[in-house]
């Protein structure tokens, strides 16, 4: 009897390597994110890009803007929008805290960092202040 391969796949960690280049990373949370069934599998493939993504704040909700996961090559009718607005899953006091930090002047939400802890998907999150170029 042949042994059987004893790798275990793990997922890749997905980062904005740009957003450290371009920011000053004051304080960093880490949030869950709402996503669809074969989102979860494009990210496990590694298929997705942080790059120009940023985080804004809605109706006390924090919303991902501009995330792109590429679409599951096996994927059907029910394949996922590439870029769609991802809801970030926090604590009501971290909401409370980004908010404060947001409403002063030259601070905005980035992604870090997208990665599996437990079987779930997490966002490093940034909270950033523009360098001077």
């Amino acid at each position: 009897m042949a042994k059987k391969d004893q790798q275990s796949h793990t997922p890749p960690t997905i980062k904005n390597r740009k957003a450290r280049h371009d920011f000053h990373i004051d304080e960093t949370y880490e949030a869950g994110i709402a996503l669809k069934g074969t989102e979860v599998k494009s990210i496990r493939d590694g298929k997705a890009s942080l790059n120009e993504a940023f985080a804004y704040l809605q109706d006390g909700e924090v919303w991902l803007k501009n995330m792109y996961i590429k679409p599951y090559k096996f994927g059907s009718y029910a394949n996922h929008d590439e870029r769609r607005n991802r809801k970030l899953l926090l604590k009501r006091r971290e909401i409370r805290e980004i908010d404060k930090h947001i409403n002063q002047k030259g601070y905005t939400l980035v992604p870090l960092k997208l990665y599996f802890k437990g079987g779930y998907a997490k966002v490093l999150m940034g909270l950033a202040r523009g360098k001077k170029q």
